[in-house]
């Protein structure tokens, strides 16, 4: 398996110091990515759980590009709706030519409705809007000169170069766990990237839902990239009180032992605790990233301790 971390791009301890540090740290301790959420419109809805000051996730990737050399960067997730295809694809594009094709798109449909509303996106067509914008960015990735004809974006004879430097294109994850994300991730995803999801479900439901649709739409099943809360308590948690990633040093262990069974690829640590009253320094969350580096997982044999 893979390890990443996610750099909290938002908030008080947002600065351009601590992303820098966010970065170096993921690179210097050998995790495999360092990815970063996105919003636009800092609404009441988003400022309720992803307060400002937010640092756009494309600005802030391309700095990093010039500030690795080794670490995957990507998003988690990228609201496909918020922009133009032709914008997300020449953005992306861009970012893993600076990085020397180190790029990951994860993608979503998110959920602030009033977010929606300020960028005078539709918000009920949000799911549409995703499926048709990733056909776009996927063609225009693909050609150097590409036309694309939809119920939302159109264009013609539009040149889409630099090309991206992974080919076909940079690895795209489809962010979610209903079965219209799951879909999407089948017909256009290199992963499956759900947040935060229940391993009960993920056994039982999820999973052999994305194998049901990927057989129904005669596609290979997509990789498991699940992004999980790490959160190293002294003692053990209830397992009925906590979800996977939360927990002494041994449950950690043993979710991603089970995470590993089922297939999981990468794993995405979120260290986000879900409020911001909860945020800490990221020197905190880096030491507890840290920990479970020495105690738990081997980045360099990409194993389990």
């Amino acid at each position: 398996m893979k390890f990443g971390v996610n750099i909290l791009n938002f908030g008080r301890y947002a600065t351009p110091e601590h992303l820098a540090g966010w970065a170096a740290f993921a690179e210097e301790r050998g995790f495999h990515s360092a990815m970063i959420s996105d919003h636009i419109a800092v609404t009441p809805d988003v400022a309720a759980q992803y307060p400002a000051p937010f640092y756009d996730p494309f600005a802030t990737l391309a700095w990093l590009a010039g500030k690795t050399s080794r670490v995957e960067l990507g998003t988690t997730v990228a609201v496909l709706p918020y922009r133009h295809p032709l914008a997300t694809a020449r953005t992306v594009a861009n970012i893993d030519n600076f990085s020397g094709g180190r790029m990951v798109l994860g993608v979503g449909v998110s959920w602030p409705e009033q977010e929606f509303a300020a960028l005078g996106v539709p918000f009920g067509k949000r799911g549409a809007i995703a499926d048709e914008y990733l056909e776009a960015i996927i063609g225009a990735w693909t050609h150097d000169t590409a036309s694309f004809e939809g119920r939302f974006a159109s264009y013609t004879d539009v040149a889409t170069e630099p090309r991206p430097v992974r080919r076909p294109h940079p690895p795209v994850w489809g962010g979610g766990a209903s079965r219209a994300a799951m879909r999407r991730a089948v017909r256009f995803g290199q992963a499956w990237h759900p947040v935060y999801p229940p391993l009960g479900w993920l056994r039982e439901e999820g999973l052999p839902a994305l194998r049901a649709l990927a057989e129904q739409e005669g596609r290979q099943v997509p990789a498991f990239a699940p992004r999980i809360r790490l959160e190293v308590a002294g003692l053990p948690l209830p397992d009925d009180e906590r979800r996977a990633g939360e927990g002494s040093l041994e449950q950690i262990h043993s979710d991603l032992e089970e995470l590993a069974a089922m297939g999981a690829e990468h794993v995405l640590f979120d260290t986000y605790r879900g409020t911001p009253d909860l945020l800490r320094p990221p020197e905190e969350e880096q030491r507890m990233l840290a920990e479970v580096a020495e105690k738990v997982v081997n980045l360099e044999a990409g194993t389990l301790r």
